[in-house]
């Protein structure tokens, strides 16, 4: 038994990945009582661990990989639904803390499960945070999260500042988890409470008291697959979360206007709190502010390093006011005090909130750098006020300059950002924002038709398409037909006919024609929505690599902050000492004014931002640019891991071949019409999913010349996965399949038969042989050709030094053909779905990194068992839950893209750590004073603090340079020399 998310298929606990659960595979072995059960008769050994932290098969996958890599385990299956991992181990060789390490290692945290306990829900909630400045925050807020009792899983995303939390909804709610954010000092806006549910707002009109309000809420609650109901009354909003395949938001302002005799009237409350409307207001704040601050630097440094060498200007500004107080000294403070703790009150904020919880961030830096100057100007001030004879500097221009070119680089740095996550607002703004609803009566004629907010589709809904317009919502073609443009989805260039019955994808554009559409999926459950999910899902997922800068990261300024106080420390006592000649101190400072210099300079010259944002940016758009390119990749370690490929596993049956096998030769060896065989041969395979299945079916409708032909009912079915299927059809035992299956049946194949298969397998054909109480009654010929261009793919994939090896269920024969015409020279043939997943553990221990290219449906297991798993022709359903990387066309040549993008994204990757490390390893011994001694050449505070920011970005430039992605140029040769590949 399956059961449905979000239009895909997860299996029961029975089932995962393909794998059944060790009870079933070995007879022997008890039930797991409790934790751990020794198998009888043997030496291995079972252990139940509770993972927490799973959300799909994908997450799965990646645990079930990470265990059956260690040495000593026999067999691992992991159930994503019950969140629990079932390991059968050798304990002489592994145990199970060591399982338990691995699984903690993939990103999930793992436990023994000493008692079999009722596990809890768990609720996924997504959180909108403002005021990060770099990975020392984000660590920050994932530790306040992960803190909580009920948290299962929490993260932080730096670049898309939000926060993932997966959470037990019995012991907490989302106002918790937004509670322990604001606590750490940060503003938390809530996204979403739910992966599966929509949320609509509405604005009512008509609302005199709360007693109108409580009966609209009534009325509501009263609605199926309505969850929460949230009201504002200032603000007449009420907003709702609710099931989109139950309910809808026409449904909601249809009861909500037949509440209190129709004195009620709801429409869609207009949103200006959006994702890219949060983005705006932090770029405009941030635009203000260094505005602001601009405005009172720019007297600053006028009168302390411009109007100085003004003659006249200077004889003024040198005018004593009270003893060695002057009006230039006077000015410069009262234009750099609004600047310091006004404009710059951000960075206390952050800096004493980040020191509240134990951490310490950029704010930290920063604060500590701009007092310095601030501060010891103002004790000169204070000293030329009381004393005679007093002369000192004033650092004034330091403090404020320094706050303005932070903040510049924050603005620049934001407004970069923005542009990372342009894939996913492009997504989101692709569907239309009215459709056609149209309304029929039982015959199914239109009665009336009338625009509609988009927004108020609802499943089940007959839409009209008309040329040049776009698909509103999922569904099925009922009426017309047309040509739809689907590369804004999956990438494909061609226009795609649509007929009756066809799917269409909300958001593709109508080219020509005029179509009825029925609804299947509106809101979040929409393949738009899935993808944006997803792609978002993959935005936030840390790539193994990012673990180092994290590490860096906890000890990055508490370590400066140390650096600095030693290098002010080493120049004041050095020049108290004289160590160096008198020469070396400008005529304008003394040797304390000097030492605080070079102090202040390491302080803000350090970027641990740059770190930070070297590899979440460069994933950010690199998964963007493939969501674009119709290759979708589920995070930073599939980009990693596809980067590293140097083999890659084909299936052959819609991998390699097109994927619509055909009968082209029937041979019957029985007295009977070939009617009536394929009445008993259909009435088996029509219970199959596999596409040679459905091909015998479909060649036996045109024989019966019935399309909806009713075949007889077959009993006792079982398919037998990689050979062929068995019933009993009209009394007579009947099986389908290949030549193995018959040989493990006794049946015994006769020589015109055998020739017939030679036959067919030389021509790149499978051989279906059919017996009818244990003697062959026929053979077909089954042909599924290799795609166009599939010989060129393999080629640009040798001269990438890339191993190609292709893994089939089918004949040796017509594995051979195919193989030999698409250029493979390692074949596997006669494989069941288990054996691909062995044989790509036996390259994974010869060294290699091997990704599997499947259809995600029998090549579960081995999509699981690669270090990438592919999943090719995905289509509308998007995502392939065992796959890391979801190909949305059919195309072969988007492996190659998809391989060529990570490789290019881990470059930028490396080039940003590199110039991220290299910045601070050189910047920091330049700012300490370094070249002082043999070039003079000393950075000012305020232009260290420019550099910081000029870091972090140009961090963010470099991986925006990704946007520019072009796809391989051998790809647009073979294009060119006339190839199409599909």
């Amino acid at each position: 038994m399956g059961k449905k998310l979000g239009g895909w298929e997860c299996r029961s606990s029975l089932q995962c990945c393909g794998n059944l659960w060790p009870q079933a595979r070995y007879p022997s072995m008890t039930a797991v009582e409790a934790g751990k059960t020794v198998v009888e008769g043997s030496e291995t050994t079972v252990v139940l661990f509770s993972v927490i932290g799973m959300t799909c098969a994908a997450c799965a996958g990646s645990v079930e990989k990470t265990i059956k890599r260690l040495p000593g385990i026999r067999e691992a299956v992991v159930d994503v639904l019950n969140h629990k991992a079932q390991v059968l181990y050798f304990p002489s060789m592994v145990n199970e803390e060591r399982i338990r390490e691995a699984i903690e290692d993939a990103g999930f945290e793992a436990k023994v499960i000493e008692e079999d306990s009722n596990y809890t829900s768990t609720q996924i909630c997504r959180i909108h945070i403002r005021g990060m400045t770099c990975t020392s925050c984000s660590s920050t807020i994932e530790s306040a999260l992960h803190s909580l009792r009920g948290v299962h899983k929490a993260r932080v995303a730096l670049t898309t500042e939000e926060a993932e939390v997966q959470y037990d909804p019995k012991i907490l709610t989302h106002n918790h988890l937004m509670e322990a954010i604001q606590d750490t000092g940060f503003e938390a806006i809530l996204i979403s409470t739910g992966e599966h549910m929509s949320k609509i707002e509405l604005k009512i009109d008509g609302i005199k008291n709360d007693q109108s309000l409580a009966a609209i809420q009534r009325s509501l609650h009263a609605l199926p697959g309505v969850q929460t109901i949230d009201i504002y009354p200032d603000i007449n909003k009420i907003a709702i979360t609710y099931i989109p395949h139950m309910t809808g938001p026409r449904t909601f302002i249809e009861v909500i206007e037949s509440t209190g005799s129709g004195c009620f009237k709801a429409v869609i409350f207009p949103n200006d709190e959006g994702r890219e409307a949060l983005r705006q207001q932090e770029i405009n704040r941030y635009f203000m502010l260094f505005i602001w601050s601009l405005a009172f630097t720019i007297p600053v440094f006028f009168t302390s390093m411009v109007l100085m060498y003004i003659p006249g200007v200077k004889r003024v500004l040198d005018i004593k006011i009270v003893n060695m107080l002057t009006i230039g000294l006077l000015l410069r403070c009262n234009f750099a005090t609004p600047v310091q703790f006004i404009i710059g009150r951000r960075f206390y904020v952050g800096a004493y909130k980040a020191l509240r919880k134990g951490s310490a961030n950029m704010d930290v830096l920063i604060a500590l750098g701009t007092n310095a100057a601030y501060f010891y100007s103002l004790y000169v001030v204070e000293r030329a006020v009381f004393s005679r004879h007093f002369k000192g500097n004033d650092f004034f221009e330091t403090s404020s300059m320094l706050i303005s070119f932070i903040l510049l680089g924050k603005y620049l740095e934001v407004l970069a950002k923005g542009k990372t996550s342009q894939a996913i607002a492009k997504l989101m703004n692709l569907t239309p924002e009215t459709a056609t609803l149209l309304t029929q009566d039982d015959n199914g004629d239109v009665v009336s038709e009338k625009q509609i907010d988009s927004r108020l589709i609802q499943k089940d809904d007959v839409i009209k398409v008309v040329p040049g317009s776009k698909v509103a919502s999922d569904g099925f073609v009922i009426w017309g037909q047309s040509h739809v443009n689907e590369s804004m989805i999956t990438g494909e260039a061609r226009p795609v006919a649509k007929r009756t019955g066809d799917m269409v994808i909300g958001g593709t554009m109508n080219e020509n024609g005029v179509m009825h559409v029925k609804v299947t999926r509106v809101g979040s459950e929409s393949a738009l929505s899935q993808i944006v999910r997803l792609v978002e899902s993959a935005q936030m997922a840390k790539a193994p690599v990012q673990k180092l800068a994290d590490h860096i990261s906890k000890y990055f300024v508490p370590l400066v902050i140390v650096l600095s106080l030693s290098t002010w420390l080493s120049w004041f006592i050095a020049g108290k000492l004289h160590a160096y000649p008198k020469s070396w101190i400008p005529s304008s400072m003394n040797y304390f004014e000097l030492a605080l210099q070079f102090g202040i300079s390491v302080m803000v010259i350090a970027c641990p931002c740059a770190l930070g944002l070297a590899t979440p940016t460069a994933v950010m758009v690199g998964t963007g640019v493939g969501a674009t390119q119709g290759v979708l990749i589920k995070g930073g370690q599939a980009l990693e891991s596809a980067n590293k490929v140097n083999c890659i596993v084909f299936d052959k049956t819609g991998t390699l071949t097109v994927g619509k096998p055909v009968v082209v030769t029937t041979k019957i060896f029985k007295k009977m019409s070939i009617k009536d065989f394929y009445e008993f041969t259909a009435a088996a395979e029509v219970n199959s999913e596999h596409p040679i299945a459905k091909a015998i079916v479909e060649h036996a409708k045109k024989i019966t010349e019935e399309q909806n032909h009713s075949w007889p009912e077959a009993r006792n079915f079982v398919s037998v996965s990689g050979h062929g299927v068995k019933a009993i059809v009209l009394n007579k035992e009947i099986l389908v399949g290949n030549k193995k299956m018959m040989l493990d049946h006794n049946i015994t194949i006769s020589a015109d038969a055998e020739e017939i298969l030679a036959e067919a397998e030389s021509l790149a054909q499978t051989g279906i042989l059919v017996s009818l109480d244990g003697e062959v009654a026929g053979v077909l010929a089954v042909s599924d050709p290799l795609k166009p261009g599939a010989n060129e793919v393999i080629s640009i994939l040798n001269s990438m030094k890339i191993k190609s090896i292709m893994v089939t269920g089918d004949n040796w024969g017509t594995a051979n053909s195919i193989a030999r015409q698409a250029g493979i020279e390692t074949v596997i043939a006669e494989a069941q779905p288990e054996t691909k997943a062995t044989k790509i553990k036996e390259l994974q221990g010869c060294g290699y990194t091997v990704a599997m290219v499947g259809d995600g449906i029998n090549d579960s297991p081995a999509l699981v068992a690669a270090d990438v798993g592919m999943a090719i022709g995905a289509g509308t359903d998007i995502a392939i839950e065992a796959a890391d990387i979801v190909l949305m066309k059919s195309n072969l040549e988007d492996i190659i893209i998809a391989i060529d993008l990570a490789n290019r994204t881990f470059s930028r990757i490396r080039l940003n750590y590199f110039w991220a490390l290299g910045y601070n390893i050189l910047a920091i011994p330049i700012a300490a004073g370094i070249l002082y001694s043999s070039t003079r050449f000393r950075l000012p505070p305020w232009i260290a603090g420019a550099a910081m920011a000029a870091s972090s970005l140009s961090v963010v430039c470099s991986s925006l340079l990704l946007k520019n992605y072009k796809r391989p140029s051998k790809l647009n040769k073979m294009e060119m020399n006339g190839v199409n590949i599909q």
